[in-house]
This record gives C-alpha cells, sequence and structure tokens, in this order.
C-alpha cells in the first residue's frame, strides 16, 4: 500500500473499482471493494492522488475522502473516456480515470461543498415541479379540447379556463369531476413552486455577487442564481469565449486541412443554466429591438 501514488476509482452504488499505479507508473492494484471495504481500505492508506469520475454521488465521496486526507480530482466523463484502451467495464473505467488524472493539462470538476449541494437540489426541485406543472397545463387543455373549450395560452390562463368547465353543465358531470380534481393538483403545484420561489429568492438577497449578477440586463435573480451555484471559480477560465464554450454556447468545430467549418452550439454545458441565460438575452434583444430598451442598444450593437 506504500507504494501506491495515485488511485483511479470507478464508483457506483455498491461495487467500487480500483486500479492503483507506484511511481514507476506500473500496475499494483487492482481490486474490486463493496461500500464498507473501499471506506475502510483508504481509512487504512496513506495519502493518495485519487481520481473519480464526475458522476452521481461523486462530490460526496470526494469529500468523504477528502476528509481521511487524500487529494481527490473529480474528472468529467467525456474527458476520461479517451484513455480507455477497449471494450467498456468498470476495471477498464478505473484505470482510465488513473491515466487521465496524471496528464498535465486535464481540467478537473471542483469539489462541491454540502451546502452547494442543498443550494443545487433547491434549484433541481423548482426544475421538477415546474415541469409536472406544464404537463399538468397540457392535459387539462387538451381534455377541455375535447370538449370544445379553449383558452389562451399561458398558465394565468388555467385557473379562469377550470372555472368554465366547472360551471358548463353541458360537460358531463364524471368529466367535470375530474376536471376539479386536476385543479386541485394544479393549485398544491402552484403553491409548492411559491414556496420554492421564496427559498430561492431568500437565498439571492443573502448572496452579494449573486445581487450585483442580477443587475446585468437578461440575467435577474433567477438566472444569478444558477450562475453562482452552477459555475466553478470564475478564475478557471480565461476568458470570457473559454466561459461561453463551458456553457455549450460555442460552435462545434470541424475544421481540417486549413478548412474552417463550424456547426451548431455544441450543449456542452449545463442545459438549465444555458436555456435561462439564453431566454434573458433573448427577451433583451426583443425589448430593444420594440424600443423599450433604447439604453441597450448601443451594448449590443458594440
Amino acid at each position: 500500500m506504500e507504494q501506491i501514488t495515485r488511485i483511479g476509482m470507478d464508483t457506483s452504488k455498491n461495487v467500487f473499482q480500483l486500479h492503483g499505479v507506484d511511481a514507476a507508473e506500473k500496475p499494483v492494484l487492482r481490486k474490486k471493494l463493496t461500500r464498507r471495504e473501499m471506506i475502510r481500505f483508504f481509512e487504512k492508506l496513506p495519502p493518495t492522488l485519487v481520481a473519480i469520475e464526475a458522476c452521481g454521488s461523486s462530490h460526496h465521496w470526494a469529500r468523504l475522502l477528502g476528509s481521511l486526507g487524500h487529494d481527490v480530482r473529480l474528472i468529467a466523463p467525456q474527458l476520461a473516456k479517451p484513455y480507455v484502451k477497449r471494450g467498456k467495464n468498470d476495471a477498464a473505467d478505473a484505470e482510465a480515470l488513473c491515466e487521465a488524472v496524471s496528464r498535465p493539462t486535464m481540467r478537473f470538476v471542483p469539489v462541491k461543498t454540502a451546502e452547494q449541494q442543498a443550494a443545487l437540489m433547491l434549484v433541481g426541485v423548482r426544475e421538477r415541479l415546474i415541469q409536472k406543472r406544464t404537463q399538468l397545463v397540457n392535459a387539462i387543455r387538451g381534455y377541455g379540447a375535447e370538449f370544445g373549450i379553449t383558452a389562451a395560452t399561458g398558465a394565468c390562463r388555467v385557473v379562469p379556463l377550470l372555472e368554465c368547465i366547472a360551471e358548463d353543465e353541458t360537460i358531463p358531470e364524471l368529466a367535470r369531476e375530474l376536471f376539479a380534481l386536476q385543479g386541485k393538483e394544479y393549485a398544491q403545484l402552484q403553491c409548492e413552486i411559491e414556496r420554492i420561489d421564496a427559498k430561492l429568492m431568500e437565498w439571492h438577497r443573502n448572496d452579494e455577487c449573486s445581487q450585483r449578477l442580477a443587475k446585468i440586463p437578461g440575467v435577474g435573480p433567477i438566472g444569478a442564481t444558477l450562475l453562482m451555484m452552477k459555475t466553478p471559480d470564475p478564475h478557471l477560465f480565461k476568458s470570457g469565449r473559454d466561459f461561453a464554450a463551458w456553457m455549450g454556447l460555442t460552435p462545434k468545430d470541424h475544421s481540417t486541412a486549413g478548412k474552417t467549418r463550424h456547426g451548431v452550439i455544441t450543449r456542452a454545458g449545463d442545459e438549465l443554466l444555458r436555456s435561462t441565460l439564453v431566454v434573458g438575452a433573448t427577451a433583451v434583444v426583443q425589448h430593444a429591438r420594440n424600443g423599450r430598451g433604447r439604453n441597450l442598444t448601443p451594448w449590443l450593437i458594440g
């Protein structure tokens, strides 16, 4: 165990595959351990460089192994994949991680604290509730159209639509009962979303940097909160274009032999953060075109 200089660990729910090398880059550890065995193994192991793929529960294991004195590095899956020699199994993945972490130009994912994970959970719960609300609204509209009752677009039109359906005696009583049931579900979802939004705004008001970001045109409180929760240390980006590339807003590059071929944006970053900022920027452009943001026109042209 004293010969091990770094370890690549492929994680799962119950089984963990380890691959370790010594100072001469010779493999000296190939072992599959259960959850309890893995923790006991690292408790006895001297401080070592450990590479883990950035996936589900990886931040938890990084914090745990870090508390035991180990230097833990998280590697994005797409950056570790090129080091897989052949096939796809736990042992090959662990070996690839062990090799990838030794590269001097390798980029690593910053380990999130438990507080940051809780904040991200808040954002994830809000997104799930909004998706569920959208699904429910579409179902109500679809069922209403089957009885010849429609309403203008927008979530604010759902309650008047349900009231109109409840007062329409030409609709069968069974259908009206089901519409009322969906109305109660919609009201419950709306209350839960408002409660989550209140917690999100409280987090935003307590963070000075988030408040500064919200002053940027097109960002707002939600965008600023997402930027603070999901963006790593800004010093990791050399320029604004590097940050745009991290979010997946730069075009795909298919250039060769001196010929430049750019495709659509890569969409390689966080989908929720990217879509929020794109929607905000689109709203700013539309306001400027409609003459409602004249102070923004020089900035957009420039």
